[in-house]
């Protein structure tokens, strides 16, 4: 059993989703949103972000965290910014001695859905059939525990891998 944080970093709003893993049983844990204040300095919404998920490890102690990477859009800003909020989202479970993992829109997509082109609705969608229990209130919520659940799939896939090598 591995309790798994799933991040989906952004400057406005930080998706947060935990899933327990156990074999391929997958358990719905939490979930949430971390909103800053944009009439705040992006100084100050990043030590917010770093504060409010040092806190959600400390609460949970998840024993593995994964982070969604970041697209690259036309907004060079807008990017740069994303990029602040990553790497608030990679630092934070890092310096609490977390294993973090991070994967592409596309790798969490096909994990979830089982395509890669998905979109957003289809994603939540198909975390609310995995996770039934979840009370999933925004986009970026559903968008983290996704992560979360590709996570879960990439680390039993790794860990019935590593089995059969050392069986054969």
């Amino acid at each position: 059993m591995a309790l798994l944080l799933g991040i989906d970093p952004g400057l406005r709003f930080t998706g947060w989703g935990l899933v327990e893993s156990t074999g391929n049983r997958l358990r719905h844990v939490g979930d949430g949103v971390i909103a800053t204040d944009s009439a705040n300095s992006v100084p100050e919404r990043l030590a917010f972000l770093h504060h409010a998920l040092t806190q959600l490890i400390t609460e949970f102690q998840p024993e593995e965290a994964a982070v969604e990477e970041t697209y690259v859009n036309r907004n060079g800003a807008a990017t740069l910014k994303l990029g602040y909020a990553r790497a608030v989202a990679l630092l934070v479970p890092t310096l609490a001695g977390l294993t973090v993992a991070e994967y592409g829109a596309k790798t969490v997509k096909m994990a979830v859905v089982g395509t890669g082109g998905a979109d957003k609705d289809q994603v939540e969608m198909m975390v609310r059939r995995l996770l039934p229990t979840a009370l999933i209130k925004r986009a970026d919520a559903a968008d983290a525990l996704a992560v979360a659940i590709c996570h879960a799939h990439h680390r039993a896939s790794k860990t019935a891998w590593n089995a059969g090598k050392v069986m054969a």
